[in-house]
């Protein structure tokens, strides 16, 4: 009854379009208030749920990805991805993809990417002749590239739950990402011929290696990071102060876009987005605490286990799971609530950790470009100013890659294994 109350109230508030964070806490609140529960559990449970070091990388990649930004980062690295590809039919569609993962080393999250690649892309590809409809629905898949490819937020979020190493799961996000950015070009290429699309003329070698240099500086910082993670030298937390501090150097020095007055504002900007981040931490901790008084986690494992003991048809059960669960409420506070969940369910069927992990991250991250709640789809849609219908309808072949390299990732574990055995 008390576990019917506590998800009917979040259901609810969601629907009521009452932000996720807060729908946690109220609902939470509720539980605690009909149960007759100590109030002071609340604090305890949201401070226990933040008092990770760890989590302190996540208002620091923050920081570096909207220095980076503003320092003029992205305009040069859709410059270059426009140098490669622009000349093939579709061109500016593929390098829209392009641009996602090379912007997505930067970012660490799809909202960023679809509001920074998108604010650019989809005007330029209106422009040149490209549907409303598909300029959107390219933006918002490949904008889920960036939670993938390292470094992730919500690869952050998995090492910190399950006391996972975060250069582990940053490598195992490489390749997976790496397939479904060049997936995504299938559909881009294949529609964009079928429709006549327009391409661009030819770049010279001279203008691919100005366009690569003007892009490398950003591009390099994706490189320290792992290197730095991967190799031991520094902790994920420090990487993301080093990030910080290159973000500063060269946006300042280099790129010579960002000025010290626009600091103040960047710093405000991303200690909100990061505190938004971090409430939601804290109340998705406090409403796992309830799930766990409750023992749904063990209900919901002996429901699946029940169901059958196959690892196929487990790992197929938890996709579907996910996928609903990704469609309306938001990446990080449903890894919080599910992953310690879901996690012994997996490792019973003999599936690591680490692949897991992304596994989880690539199928709810999926659900950002999926109605009803799908963010990126709502941000595309709204810049390029067309309805999410015609956005939806476009965006079924691309939905389609992504289920097939995330079958790829479930069933295939050297994809996500390969670079962390190797760097072992």
């Amino acid at each position: 009854m008390m576990a019917a109350l506590l998800f009917g109230s979040f259901i609810v508030l969601i629907f009521l379009g009452i932000p996720v964070a807060f729908s946690l806490g109220l609902a939470s609140l509720l539980y605690l208030v009909i149960g007759d529960i100590p109030l002071t559990i609340i604090p305890q449970r949201m401070f226990g749920g933040l008092n990770s070091f760890t989590l302190l990388c996540i208002p620091g990649f923050i920081l570096a990805g909207n220095l980076m930004n503003a320092g003029g980062i992205t305009d040069r690295i859709i410059h270059f991805a426009n140098s490669i590809l622009g000349h093939i039919r579709g061109g500016l569609g593929l390098a829209n993809v392009g641009a996602s993962m090379g912007f997505s080393g930067i970012s660490g999250t799809a909202l960023a990417d679809t509001a920074s690649i998108g604010s650019v892309m989809i005007p330029s590809m209106k422009k040149q002749g490209y549907g409303a409809g598909f300029s959107a629905a390219v933006t918002a898949s490949s904008s889920v590239v960036g939670p993938i490819i390292p470094p992730s937020l919500p690869m952050i979020m998995v090492g910190t739950l399950a006391a996972l190493s975060i250069g582990d799961l940053f490598a195992a996000g490489i390749i997976p990402g790496l397939l479904l950015g060049l997936g995504l070009m299938i559909p881009t290429y294949l529609i964009s011929v079928k429709r006549g699309y327009p391409k661009g003329k030819r770049s010279t070698l001279k203008e691919i290696w100005t366009s690569f240099s003007g892009a490398f500086w950003a591009l390099f910082m994706t490189i320290i990071i792992l290197y730095g993670i991967l190799g031991g030298y520094f902790t994920p937390t420090e990487a993301s102060i080093i990030a910080v501090l290159y973000a500063v150097v060269v946006g300042l020095l280099v790129y010579k876009e960002l000025k010290v007055k626009d600091l103040p504002s960047i710093i405000l900007k991303s200690m909100v987005s990061a505190a938004s981040i971090m409430l939601l931490v804290g109340f998705a901790n406090l409403f796992g605490w309830i799930m766990t008084r409750e023992q749904i986690p063990q209900l919901i494992a002996d429901s699946i286990l029940g169901f059958s003991t196959n690892s196929v048809v487990v790992i197929l059960l938890i996709i579907l799971l996910l996928l609903f669960v990704g469609t309306f409420m938001e990446t990080i506070a449903a890894l919080v609530i599910l992953f310690p969940v879901l996690l012994p369910v997996a490792t019973q069927i003999g599936m690591d950790p680490i692949q897991f992990g992304v596994v989880m991250v690539l199928t709810l991250v999926i659900g950002l470009m999926t109605p009803p709640v799908g963010v990126c789809l709502f941000v595309a849609s709204q810049i390029g100013r067309v309805t999410m219908g015609k956005v939806v309808r476009e965006l079924v072949p691309f939905f389609g890659i992504a289920l097939l390299v995330l079958l790829l990732v479930a069933f295939v574990p050297q994809i996500t294994l390969f670079l962390p055995n190797l760097f072992e």
